[in-house]
Parts: structure tokens; C-alpha cells; sequence
């Protein structure tokens, strides 16, 4: 039966233009959304700019602009990325846009309804030089689990402890270097920690296939207690004192949303502002029990899309995601990507060389699969895999027919490839549900080793056959046309970059 589905990418932060790990989560998903257009299943693909929080707040000050003066010239440059690498997204919108402002407020309302909203009073870091509360990505110090050196006011890299900013060990403003001072202020809390929210999440989370096996293994880790108190699900401090760039929350002055409650709220408002320039109705669309919406993110914000995102959803009354799907980082020859040591790659720099942009997404497909694992850029492999693949092996097979084709039958395919062409194109076409299976669990690089081993079976039975001599030999035009139409037709039976192209011919750039 067709299916429906809302599908996402994790949202960009505003403040910076892409990188090659936006690139590799825009191009898995665009995969997995052309194969099921393919399928003949109803898609909605969407996603928006993050342009609230501190951060931007902050960079829009330096560079002397308003928050959305900066945030709109960061949204103008997506485009050229997006159409660059044929990622096609139905909408690309912004977490600043007034759907976003409604929705979050809705949502907020709802769960006060619920009783799930708690205001305390809050000893907070404040920078004495700058005169504001410091956000937790403008606080390091030491983790309190483990120990480590410069992390974060919210989470760890290390260990991926997640705690709050006052539990840091020696912490500094990132500011100004100074030692922030304890200054009491009043906060909104999401009660995670309500009994009712475990039961549901450990039910949501326990659903088969809703998690990757590696996803589910750290979820259960957050919900144990260790012998320290730790671990456990804890409320979650939703609010933020003015100056902030973010949506106002009701009914109390001078504080705004923090960031992370608004920007996934954005992928309902994303597909909203996509329903209302279409034509769709968006609640009978997330009222539709058949729609599943499904997530694509990387692995660093995980507990924010398994715990808070699906909590959040379930009690103001609202459809809670089917799937997330986890991926890993990216790195280059085996490193951590980083600009200063010169180890970063800048997607548009790539296509300022005349890169084909059908190379890397290849590419990284080849590389990535349903586990939440880090993926390595190597410039040596990459050339080896494209040389070898896609010119040796697939295009290879058009090229050794096509001239054929062109010259001596007007473009036009014979109607017949024979008895021992049909036996090949038969092994084509069994291979195929396997390969639909690949895709749709996103085992992408093992699909594309199955259809470079169909590749080569077409690629022996041109060089058995060998075209070029029979265009040499009077009276076998027939038989040179039926040997060509095979190396056309298995083309089109096997194509590695099929769904990543073939499935629509629209520009990633209709909604950009």
C-alpha cells in the first residue's frame, strides 16, 4: 500500500554556512525520500534554518546587524548548496517564521495544561563584564562526571554526560574569560522527570524499529540511576532571560523560549508553511493515522529528539515521530574535521572546481549504512572509488554502446536483446528487491555493492560479445543493435545513482 510520510534533516544552525556533515545527512536522506517516490509512496521532505539562541544573538552584534538581518543573509546562501548537490527538499523554511511562533507558544500552552510546567527560582551564571546570564554553550569548565577539560554548560563530548551548567568544575565565560558570578532568576521547567513522561518514553523507545539497537542501548543508560544520583531523567530548564533572540513565552515578560524547545518544533512548522504555499490541509495531514514522520540527525543530538522531542509531542496532544534515524560524523583521512588544521571540506569550494556533485553524493553513499557510525572522507579513496565505479563499471557500459546507438540507429533501441540478453537482464531485475530492501533500511553501501556487482556482469557480457567488432563486420547490423540495447537497458536496470536522481526531475530549489 503507498505510504506517507514527513520526513526531516536536523535543522542548521543560522550562524554559519554549510559544511560536508550537513551535505552527507542532506544527501542520505534525499536518497531515502527519492527511493520511496520511486515506490510510488507520498512524500513531504522538509526542513529550516535554527536562527534563534544566544549564539546568534551574539554574532549579529559583532558583525553590527539585527538577529534577523543576520540570519536572512546566512538563509540567502542555502540555496546554491541545496541546487549544487541536487538535494531536494519540498520546503526550506525558518524556525523564526511566524508558524514557529504560534506552535511553540500552542505546544507550551498545552503542556500548562498538562501540568507540566514548573517555575523555580535558579541560581544562574552571569558574566559580570558582559552583564547577562550565560547561556550553557557560552560556560566551560571540568565535566562533573568525568573530569574532562573544556566542555560545555549542558552535555559532554567525552563521556555525554548531560548536566546543568552550575555543576561544572572551574567554569569560565567564554565571552570574556571571566568567572561568571551565581545570580538568582526565575525559570520554566518541562518535567521530564514526571512519571508519566518516563512510562511513555520507555514505551516510545521500546517500540521495534521505532531506534537503532545502538540508539536504544544509550537511551536505557540515561533512564538508569548510578550510584551517584546520575543518569536519571531530570526537568528541563525551557526558559531564557532576556537579551535573547528566540519566541516570547507567554505570559511572562522578559523570558524566551530556550532555543532547543523551538528548533525541532520548526520541522511542524516547516511542513505548515510547506501546506499553506501548496494548498494542503496541514492538521487533516498530521491528523491522517497513516502519516509517518520520520527524523534524520546526527548522533550529537540525540537526547534531545529521544526524550524531550517525542515528551514534548505526547502531552500537548500531538503526533510523536515513528522513526529517528541516527547517523555518525564525518571525518577526513581519519580526522576530526577542523578549519584550522586544514582538514575541513567546504562543499561549495567543491563545486566552485567543477566537481561533479554526482561524485561525492556517490560517494557517501558508498560509505554509509543503518548504524550510527562515523564515516571517513579520503581524497585517495574517493578518486579510486569514482574512477573504479562510476567510470570504470557504470558508465562504462553506456559509453561502449551509446556511440553505436546514435550513429547507426537514430538513438532509437531495438525491440529485442535475445535469448542470452534476456537471461542477463533477467538477473538484473531478480536483483532488484534485495537492492529495494537495502535502500529502504539505508544500507546504502551495501545496495551499491550489489548493483556494482550487476555492473560487472553486464560489463562480461559486452566484452564477450564485443560491439566494436561487430560494427566492423557487414550484414550484423541486427545483431549490433540487439547487443547495444542491452548496455543501455541494464544501465537503466542497475543505476547506483537511481535514487538519488531519477525518482523527480524538480529542482531541490522549488521552496529554497
Amino acid at each position: 500500500m503507498p505510504r506517507k510520510l514527513f520526513v526531516t534533516t536536523a535543522l542548521p544552525y543560522a550562524n554559519a554556512p554549510f559544511h560536508v556533515g550537513h551535505m552527507m545527512e542532506y544527501i542520505q536522506a534525499d536518497i531515502w525520500v527519492r527511493f520511496q517516490r520511486m515506490q510510488g509512496h507520498e512524500v513531504h521532505f522538509v526542513c529550516a534554518d535554527d536562527a534563534h539562541g544566544a549564539p546568534i544573538m551574539i554574532a549579529a552584534e559583532k558583525a553590527g546587524k539585527t538577529p534577523q538581518q543576520f540570519v536572512t543573509e546566512i538563509a540567502g546562501g542555502r540555496r546554491q548548496y541545496l541546487d549544487g548537490f541536487h538535494i531536494g527538499f519540498d520546503n526550506w523554511h525558518s524556525t523564526d517564521g511566524p508558524e514557529n511562533h504560534q506552535l511553540a507558544q500552542d505546544i507550551y500552552r498545552a503542556l500548562r495544561r498538562q501540568g507540566l510546567i514548573a517555575e523555580r527560582t535558579i541560581e544562574q551564571f552571569f558574566d559580570p563584564v558582559k552583564g547577562m546570564f550565560l547561556p550553557d554553550r557560552y560556560i566551560k569548565g571540568e565535566c562533573p562526571r568525568c573530569g574532562a577539560k573544556d566542555q560545555y554548560g549542558d552535555s559532554c563530548e567525552v563521556c555525554g554526560a548531560v548536566y546543568t551548567p552550575t555543576e561544572l568544575k572551574n567554569p569560565y565565560s567564554t565571552l570574556t574569560g571571566a568567572t561568571p558570578v551565581m545570580k538568582a532568576s526565575e525559570h520554566y521547567f518541562f518535567q521530564l522527570s514526571a512519571q508519566r513522561c518516563i512510562d511513555f518514553l520507555q514505551e516510545w523507545t521500546g517500540q521495534p524499529g521505532r531506534l537503532q539497537t545502538e540508539v536504544l542501548n544509550k537511551i536505557k543508560e540515561w533512564f538508569a540511576v548510578d550510584e551517584h544520583g546520575h543518569g536519571a531523567l531530570s526537568d528541563w530548564d525551557i526558559s531564557r532571560d532576556a537579551p535573547y533572540f528566540g519566541i516570547e513565552i507567554p505570559d511572562a515578560p522578559g523570558k524566551y523560549f530556550y532555543v532547543w524547545l523551538d528548533a525541532p518544533i520548526g520541522y511542524l512548522a516547516a511542513l505548515k508553511n510547506y501546506c499553506d504555499k501548496s494548498g494542503r490541509d496541514y492538521d487533516a495531514l498530521m491528523a491522517d493515522p497513516a502519516l509517518e514522520q520520520i527524523h534524520f540527525i546526527g548522533k550529537d543530538i540525540t537526547y534531545f529528539h529521544t526524550l524531550f522531542w517525542p515528551a514534548m509531542l505526547k502531552f500537548s496532544g500531538r503526533k510523536v515521530p515513528d522513526r529517528v534515524f541516527v547517523h555518525g560524523f564525518i571525518t577526513v583521512s581519519g580526522e576530526k574535521m577542523s578549519k584550522s588544521r586544514g582538514t575541513g571540506i567546504s562543499p561549495l569550494r567543491y563545486l566552485e572546481l567543477g566537481m561533479n556533485a554526482e561524485w561525492l553524493r556517490y560517494y557517501i553513499a558508498a560509505k554509509l549504512n543503518s548504524k550510527v557510525e562515523d564515516i571517513d572522507f579520503n581524497p585517495d579513496d574517493f578518486i579510486a572509488r569514482v574512477n573504479s565505479d562510476l567510470v570504470g563499471k557504470y558508465i562504462n557500459i553506456a559509453s561502449r554502446a551509446a556511440g553505436f546507438i546514435a550513429k547507426r540507429f537514430g538513438g532509437a533501441l531495438s525491440g529485442d536483446v535475445g535469448v542470452e540478453g534476456l537471461s542477463v537482464l533477467d538477473a538484473l531485475r531478480a536483483g532488484c528487491s534485495d537492492i529495494e530492501r537495502l535502500y529502504e533500511e539505508r544500507e546504502f553501501g551495501k545496495a551499491l555493492r550489489e548493483i556494482m556487482l550487476l555492473a560487472d556482469r553486464v560489463n562480461e557480457y559486452v566484452d564477450q560479445h564485443k560491439p566494436w567488432e561487430l560494427a566492423k563486420q557487414a550484414g550484423q547490423d541486427a545483431v549490433l543493435h540487439r547487443k547495444s540495447r542491452l548496455s543501455c537497458a541494464s544501465r537503466r536496470c542497475a543505476s547506483p545513482t537511481r535514487s538519488a536522481r531519477s525518482a523527480s526531475t524538480r529542482s531541490a530549489s522549488t521552496s529554497t
